[in-house]
């Protein structure tokens, strides 16, 4: 059922503050996220049984993209191993993160020596292209389309 927006104060859940991706080194990942995309940390606190490490988009510290590895306290060795297996595969995780001009942001970040695998591309939601972090998790980088969107029935993508 649908609420109207008065029912608003009733909400219980009020948003999404993280998100997470499982990476395979926590340094590597800080030198990609904040180093190469220009991405913020915001929590990096060494907690015993694992370490917390945050990142977001600057101006955007209302959600939060925790860089987890695979192992205590979420998983036991042998299932870590499947996720880092399967990470390295390109079978876990994706993060999308906008853009005012996709294609600056993709000449920038070649520059930097990011690797994409797909150039950016014009779809009917906007510009985006694509690449993956250095352990396999998908990253799309897309600049919304500036008209109304209309879905088609069957997007070719």
């Amino acid at each position: 059922m649908l609420r109207n927006v008065t029912d608003m104060a009733d909400q219980l859940v009020t948003g999404t503050t993280h998100s997470q991706l499982f990476v395979l080194d926590q340094d590597e990942a800080l030198d990609f996220y904040v180093g190469k995309l220009g991405l913020e940390v915001q929590s990096d606190a060494d907690m015993g049984f694992m370490r917390w490490l945050t990142v977001a988009v600057p101006g955007n510290e209302r959600h939060e993209i925790l860089l987890i590895k695979p192992g205590p306290p979420n998983h036991d060795e042998a299932t870590a191993e499947l996720v880092r297996e399967l990470l390295t595969k390109g079978a876990l995780g994706t993060v999308i993160f906008g853009t005012d001009d996709c294609h600056k942001t993709f000449d920038e970040l070649t520059k930097k020596g990011v690797e994409f695998t797909q150039e950016p591309v014009k779809r009917f939601y906007g510009i985006d292209c694509a690449l993956r972090d250095p352990f396999g998790n998908h990253v799309r980088i897309t600049q919304r389309a500036s008209e109304p969107v209309q879905v088609p029935t069957n997007p070719r993508f």
